[in-house]
């Protein structure tokens, strides 16, 4: 391997399988013709492996099946809002899966952006970029989005007691308190929720 190459997969490898990355990740200190020559190389050594179009991930790996695992979708799709410089929030039954009240894999993941509505295939699954207003997506915290998202999805009458301490028992002290604030503005049922799970009195 060519020295920016080992110190591409360096920087890779240092972030763990699964991840997923364009040349964007990595143009500040390395040069655009650089890393696009380094990334393509990379990939045709078996290294990292090409998605779609631009972008890369480091597999997961399936001890178990002895494979590399799919893409991790939600990876791609940050990778894709750095590269465009977008905003995203998972929303649907993306939001549910990422937040464990979903066991079952969505064929299509929708994400919420303020960037253009687009579509990308990512094997077997569709990554979907839908045009939103700021507003649907103008929390400072990732997770405040998420859960607010999800419990959109689940509707009213299907959050119980055994989804609020399923979502509770994930989120640290620090995001409850996070989250709490974040999302004052939100729909007044969905803030209920939200005050349970983060167990505020009222």
């Amino acid at each position: 391997m060519q020295p920016i190459e080992e110190k591409v997969i360096s920087r890779i490898y240092g972030r763990g399988r699964g991840w997923a990355f364009t040349k964007v990740d990595f143009v500040a200190e390395f040069g655009e013709a650089n890393i696009h020559k380094a990334l393509s190389n990379l990939a045709k050594a078996g290294k990292i492996r090409r998605v779609c179009r631009g972008v890369y991930d480091y597999p997961g790996y399936s001890e178990l099946l002895k494979q590399a695992l799919s893409p991790d979708i939600d990876q791609v799709a940050q990778a894709l809002a750095r590269k465009f410089n977008w905003r995203i929030l998972p929303s649907g039954d993306a939001a549910l899966n990422l937040l464990g009240l979903s066991t079952q894999l969505p064929g299509r993941w929708v994400y919420l952006s303020d960037g253009p509505g687009r579509e990308y295939e990512i094997g077997k699954q569709t990554l979907q970029f839908k045009k939103s207003a700021l507003k649907e997506i103008g929390f400072s915290y990732r997770e405040s989005g998420l859960l607010v998202q999800a419990l959109k999805a689940l509707g009213r009458e299907h959050v119980d007691q055994m989804v609020v301490d399923k979502v509770h028992k994930q989120l640290s002290v620090k995001n409850r308190e996070r989250i709490l604030k974040d999302t004052r503005t939100v729909t007044s049922w969905i803030h209920k929720v939200i005050k349970q799970i983060c167990r505020e009195p009222g």
